[in-house]
């Protein structure tokens, strides 16, 4: 089984770190347990560094190798071109955490996704927003197709509701000057869509030391503050700043025993993107065992797969506006880390 990951910069690497231990974590269960028909599943891991190119020849590499199948991926422009490439090599593709709507320009029998839709996730978010009071919101963005979709998914479900988005040019302005400009508009939000740990950390530090900007709220949707090295980062400065987390209030007994294990693996707590990565074999193997590992088995067996995932049964439908099989949905949460201890999470909102 192939296996895509961010493991070098600028890759989010952190967050492939975490992604590979929950691939790996599954793929040692299931050859403890007698592997596929009696065969050990190898992982053939491929680091990805964000670079769709690098994506798309890991995928020919992959296919080439007779690989029954490809998992994985974070980032979503890389995950897109991992899919474009899947459908035409005719390479089942299970995405494990790349939010993109648009993963396929066509609808694609090839291609199984995990993480929820963006538009999903990032409309509960924008309610949170709502909820909170927040209706000036101000975006520090970067070009990207993923950054600006989110941006579009923000303004759409805002501005109905009497919400307004403005759209800063991170790349164009320093963290001194979006200060002034985020002062100017009387923004009550600003939410962080960009990288991490540049510029993100930067804007964080001059955000947090403007007084004008005490009362304003900063987010960041994409879950930059999920990862140790936010707190590392940042410290006190990172906390209160909200996120999306894509896992369930409480965890069940599996979700747990899962957890346990990817903790002594990772030496600090699980993120959900390593829950990921351990569904995502789950389900692969499910489907090997059931249909068999003929590629074209595989791809026809999705609408088919029923796997109690450590996050909840996992099925997969179509979905309007998606070209993908989806899991609609894993559970969606709105998180930050406690100013009080910012090594503890705290649950504000729930999808």
């Amino acid at each position: 089984m192939g296996a895509l990951v961010p493991l070098t910069r600028p890759g989010w690497a952190e967050a492939g770190r975490h992604l590979l231990a929950g691939l790996d974590l599954a793929a040692s269960e299931v050859n403890a347990a007698g592997g596929i028909d009696g065969r050990p599943l190898e992982l053939v891991v491929r680091d990805t560094a964000a670079d769709p190119g690098r994506a798309a020849a890991a995928v020919d590499e992959l296919a080439g190798l007779g690989v029954v199948a490809v998992a994985g991926e974070y980032h979503s422009v890389v995950a897109r071109a991992a899919a474009a490439r899947a459908d035409a090599l005719g390479v089942p593709f299970l995405c494990s955490s790349a939010v993109l709507d648009a993963l396929t320009e066509e609808p694609t029998q090839w291609v199984a996704r995990l993480a929820p839709a963006q538009s999903h996730g990032w409309r509960i978010y924008a309610h949170f927003l709502l909820g909170a009071g927040r209706r000036r919101i101000a975006v520090a963005t970067q070009p990207s197709v993923y950054w600006a979709s989110g941006t579009r998914l923000l303004r759409d479900h805002l501005a109905p509701r009497g919400g307004t988005v403005l759209e800063l040019d991170a790349n164009a302005l320093t963290p001194e000057a979006l200060c002034d400009a985020l002062a100017d508009h009387g923004a009550t939000a600003l939410l962080l869509l960009v990288g991490h740990p540049e510029p993100a950390v930067p804007i964080v530090r001059a955000v947090r030391g403007d007084r004008r900007l005490a009362e304003v709220l900063i987010g960041a949707p994409a879950g930059q503050p999920e990862f140790a090295e936010w707190d590392a980062a940042l410290g006190e400065d990172g906390a209160g700043i909200p996120f999306l987390r894509y896992l369930p209030e409480r965890l069940g007994p599996l979700g747990e025993r899962v957890g346990k294990e990817l903790r002594e693996r990772l030496g600090e707590a699980p993120s959900f993107v390593a829950f990921e990565g351990w569904d995502t074999v789950t389900v692969l193997t499910a489907a090997l065992r059931s249909h068999g590992t003929e590629r074209t088995a595989i791809a026809g067996s999705w609408p088919r797969v029923a796997v109690e995932g450590t996050r909840g049964p996992i099925r997969f439908s179509r979905t309007p506006g998606i070209g993908v099989w989806q899991w609609a949905w894993t559970p969606v949460q709105v998180v930050d880390r406690d100013p009080a201890r910012p090594d503890r999470f705290r649950i504000l909102h729930r999808g």
